[in-house]
């Protein structure tokens, strides 16, 4: 048995990607949680890439729930808290990559910030966001992220005159289409047209389509997979892998990729069903083995 952080360094992986919510139930991904465990990859070597949610849970494009204790604030109060809460977590982190939000395909803060709505809102609020990290560091590096590729181009080109400096795309086949050649167009072309680097912050691709519990996985079935190129086995998962880092090293701009539930094992017991839906695209099988695509992370 190894310690899993060791194992990660051992195969190169030189950043990790941590959620951050406002004021989560049980502190799990709070910022006491998220400050101390950042604490612990610092001084193991990785450099701290934080998710800020904006939320006291999963956001993503069908959720951007705002935090309890910000509801019923008025624009110019949700603006206040927005810098506010992010100047604490820089002072208490110091992350070498920010996302000012999770996936805001529809924005965040819904429903003021729900772009939806009023596009003008989500701005502001983004802008405080971003001015609240560049007050405090100009060593940070600012991501907005977005999921998918279809309306990426139009939706960056909304973001005239916020301050940021990395795009971040989600890529899961099952949602996202199966066309590699797409979405390196896609990056290339953002990376060309707003002259920033691009980062595929969330990808992911089963060994098998087996199961070790009774928890529902997200990817089961044949026809969620990229055949006959990447079948489901530990061999077909490594290409996959290799084959996105080549799209994000064939462009101008293309800065890194990272791996969403490379821990997300099974770990609750067989006939758990509220255990990991992620199980069988985990980087490491079930039993607990390092797969052959974390050796992808060690580079060229």
């Amino acid at each position: 048995p190894k310690d899993f952080l060791s194992v990660l360094k051992e195969n190169g992986v030189n950043t990790i990607r941590l959620r951050l919510w406002v004021d989560p139930i049980d502190g799990y991904s709070g910022l006491e949680e998220v400050t101390a465990f950042g604490e612990q990859l610092k001084q193991e070597g990785f450099a701290i890439w934080l998710a800020l949610h904006y939320s006291d849970t999963w956001a993503d494009p069908g959720h951007q729930q705002t935090p309890e204790a910000w509801q019923g604030q008025s624009f110019d109060q949700l603006k206040e808290s927005v810098y506010t809460y992010t100047s604490l977590v820089m002072d208490q982190i110091e992350p070498e990559i920010i996302q000012i939000g999770n996936e805001v395909n529809s924005g965040f803060l819904h429903p003021t910030g729900d772009l939806t709505q009023s596009y003008q809102y989500f701005i502001e609020l983004l802008k405080q966001g971003c001015s609240a990290v560049r007050n405090r560091s100009d060593q940070t590096q600012i991501m907005i992220h977005f999921a998918g590729m279809e309306y990426a181009e139009y939706f960056y080109d909304q973001l005239q005159g916020v301050d940021y400096d990395l795009i971040g795309l989600s890529y899961y086949p099952i949602w996202h289409g199966k066309s590699l050649s797409s979405l390196q167009d896609c990056m290339k072309g953002l990376s060309e047209t707003y002259g920033k680097e691009v980062v595929i912050a969330e990808t992911a691709y089963p060994f098998t389509l087996d199961w070790k519990d009774w928890t529902n996985n997200i990817v089961g079935l044949e026809e969620q997979l990229i055949l006959p190129d990447f079948p489901a086995t530990p061999q077909g998962q490594r290409l996959f892998i290799k084959h996105m880092f080549d799209l994000v090293r064939g462009i101008e701009g293309g800065k890194g990729l990272c791996y969403w539930g490379g821990e997300l094992i099974a770990w609750k017991g067989e006939e758990a069903e509220d255990a990991s839906p992620w199980e069988n695209q985990a980087l490491f099988d079930f039993e607990g083995i390092a797969l052959p695509a974390l050796e992808e992370f060690r580079g060229e």
